[in-house]
């Protein structure tokens, strides 16, 4: 009868040879059957090959001898060259590059095997050295096992469907080869030992799937692609980094022990609270996470960009909203900002000067943004040649297209900016993105350039459909305006109709003069207030011209300050002798209305000021106050848009037809704006001697035109 030790030695042979004869049938059957045009065929057969002497020498020696360990490192060594020859499938080098750093690691720690076996040698006879070259062995047999299931895993999830069919039964052999031995070498390091079951059961698991890779490889022969995506990359730079971290851990630790004493102890607990420490901050950091991606995409990739990956993240952060406060020109800079790695962003839209504006922002609040970001030759610049602007460059002073000189100083002192993106839509500008630089340090090159300019144009016809759509929506409410007003001025007739009637009849019949006099003034006065309505609301669409005169604009000034002071403190602070040309009832109405939204948006005993300034060729007054001011997006989108009212049943015309007025007399409204700063609403009008130039260069151009025509 055998004893229990005696019983464990012969199954542990039993097992070890049953696995060489499996190993050895598996080799015969490739030999005979297997397909001879696969690039893995040669690396299969000296893996079965190695898997007999390796089984045959575990039952031939006892565990542990030096032989048998070299046997298994000769055996991992030629299943790390299988891997290598299945990624090498397509016959293409190119799928080669991504997989040969990661295997070349990989046989450099499976031959730290042999040194490790020299050193034991050598020093095995003491204890604490054969503790701690046991623990490094299993550690660096652990990363093979996990590198190697790792390469596995990128070379099934990176090849096509139908090459998947031709490498499912050699994939299997291989991942459960690797899969026992990181659980086997796990288990030993955690307990300190080898578990007697699981050894011997190793060589009848790598027998039995030997198998398998025998029936992979009759299997017919096809072309296989290595295309692993950008987060598997990423993962396993990240399970690399991370389990090398933890190795030099395990190292520094132990190197430490051998100090003995006290001071080991203590040195062993300040390394794993520095090294505890560092892991906190860095592993989590996205700084680091960005120089991982860059890293992979820069090496391991022929392109930067997973454009098919790119794309759809474009489409899903346009189509949908990531909260209910994001409105459509915020997720447009998002979209586009995040191709980049882009922290943040801006969007600037050329107004009707074709300056740039201040739209959206995202994740920018710290940038000062001037009310005209961008000057109508940088808007032309950009149309012209559709050149992404990158702001690095125009810092050191590098020109393309002449754009140096038309760069916005505060776009140049804002280190923070990195590139300036048009966004073209039928070779005209409907506006610019700029954008924040990345975390991680790096140029824009040919390949960003290409695929900004797809993708601002995209964007482009986005905002410009939007603004059509917007436009449609307006057009539709001033004709249910026009209608609503053809009822009140036909209403208004009638009624200023029957009041004159009524007053040539009492001019006839009244007896009392006191009487009649007083009902004949307020009768014409009210006739009078009617008739000016009805020809003011007959403006509406008709195309009728002002009366434009000149206009003393600091005298008008100080009536609307006098007006209102009983209801609110309005001041004038500067009054400069300007005359404008203008239509003053049209001007008074105007500044009557910018007034009054400042006083309504100051509170009560704030300061309302006005001011009226001239440079020679226009004059201007400013309406100022210190309320609760407003958002770019607000003043872009929503104050001077028409029968958009927060009054309860107005028509929210009062805005729009302000400008409406001041655009018909040849001048111009500007708003600046800060939340919870305050409002500047600039009236700018032409004087009376610069009007007269512009009116006699028009007449000379055209002028000339018709002479050139004739």
């Amino acid at each position: 009868m055998f004893g229990f030790a005696g019983l464990e030695t012969y199954a542990m042979q039993v097992c070890y040879l049953i696995g060489a004869l499996l190993s050895a049938g598996a080799g015969l059957w490739i030999a005979r059957f297997g397909d001879r045009e696969r690039p893995d065929r040669g690396a299969v057969l000296v893996a079965t090959a190695m898997m007999v002497v390796w089984c045959v020498l575990s039952v031939s020696f006892e565990r542990g001898e030096p032989a048998i360990e070299l046997a298994a490192t000769g055996r991992n060594l030629a299943l790390i060259a299988v891997i290598f020859r299945l990624f090498a499938a397509d016959g293409r080098d190119a799928s080669l590059k991504p997989t040969r750093p990661v295997i070349l690691s990989l046989v450099l720690v499976q031959l730290m095997q042999p040194v490790l076996l020299f050193v034991y040698a050598q020093a095995g006879v003491f204890p604490q050295v054969a503790q701690i070259i046991f623990e490094v062995g299993t550690v660096l047999n652990m990363l093979v096992a996990i590198g190697a299931l790792v390469l596995l895993h990128n070379l099934y999830a990176g090849a096509a469907a139908s090459s998947r069919k031709i490498i499912r039964w050699s994939w299997i052999g291989l991942a459960g080869i690797f899969a026992y031995d990181l659980n086997f070498f796990t288990v030993a390091y955690l307990g300190g030992e080898f578990s007697t079951v699981l050894v011997a059961l190793r060589g009848l698991i790598a027998g039995l799937f030997a198998g398998l890779l025998a029936l992979g490889a009759s299997s017919a022969n096809a072309g296989l692609q290595f295309r692993p995506s950008r987060a598997v990359t990423f993962q396993t730079l990240s399970l690399l980094l991370i389990g090398s971290y933890l190795l030099v851990m395990v190292l520094v630790t132990r190197s430490l022990a051998l100090l003995g004493g006290d001071i080991a102890r203590a040195s062993q607990l300040v390394f794993v609270v520095l090294a505890g420490a560092c892991a906190i901050l860095w592993l989590p950091s996205e700084r680091l996470r960005g120089w991982l991606r860059v890293t992979a995409i820069k090496h391991l990739f022929q392109h930067r960009y997973d454009y098919r990956e790119e794309w759809l993240r474009f489409t899903r952060t346009i189509g949908r909203r990531s909260n209910a406060n994001s409105t459509f020109h915020e997720r447009a800079v998002k979209a586009i900002a995040d191709i980049t790695d882009s922290p943040a962003g801006l969007l600037l839209v050329p107004n009707e000067e074709a300056q740039l504006e201040l739209t959206a922002r995202w994740n920018w609040a710290t940038i000062e943004v001037p009310a005209a970001a961008g000057d109508y030759a940088l808007s032309g610049l950009l149309e012209q040649h559709n050149h992404i602007l990158d702001l690095d460059e125009a810092r050191a002073a590098i020109d393309h297209h002449g754009e140096l000189e038309h760069v916005p100083e505060w776009l140049c002192e804002a280190e923070d900016a990195w590139a300036v993106v048009p966004l073209i839509h039928f070779d005209r500008l409907v506006g610019t993105i700029v954008l924040a630089r990345p975390r991680i340090e790096r140029g824009l090159d040919w390949e960003d350039f290409d695929l900004l300019r797809v993708v601002g144009r995209q964007l482009a016809s986005y905002l410009a459909e939007q603004a059509g759509q917007q436009a449609l929506m307006d057009a539709s409410r001033f004709d249910e305006f026009n209608r609503r007003m053809a009822f009140v001025m036909h209403d208004i007739k009638n009624l200023a109709s029957q009041i004159s009637l009524l007053s040539g009849n009492a001019e006839k019949h009244a007896d009392n003069p006191d009487f009649r006099k007083d009902m004949l003034v307020t009768l014409r006065n009210s006739s009078d207030k009617l008739n000016a309505l009805l020809a003011r609301l007959s403006r509406y669409g008709s195309g009728q011209k002002q009366d434009v005169r000149e206009v003393d604009l600091s005298r008008l000034a100080g009536d609307i300050a006098d007006r209102f002071k009983a209801a609110h403190p309005v001041s004038l602070m500067r009054a400069d002798p300007v005359k404008v040309l203008a239509d003053i009832e049209s001007l008074e109405q105007a500044l009557i209305h910018l007034v009054q939204n400042a006083v309504d948006a100051s509170n009560p005993g704030d300061q309302v000021f006005l001011s009226v300034t001239s440079d020679g060729l226009s004059g201007q007054i400013d309406v100022i106050d210190s309320g609760e001011g407003m958002s770019p997006e607000f003043v872009r989108s929503s104050l001077f848009k028409p029968f958009v009212s927060s009054k309860q049943g107005g028509f929210g015309i009062g805005a729009f037809e302000a400008r409406e007025m001041i655009k018909a007399m040849g001048g111009r409204v500007n708003v600046e704006s800060r939340e919870d700063v305050g409002t500047r609403f600039s009236v700018t009008l032409p004087v009376p001697e610069a009007a007269k130039l512009l009116e006699k260069h028009t007449q000379q151009t055209s002028e000339q035109t018709e002479k050139e025509v004739a």
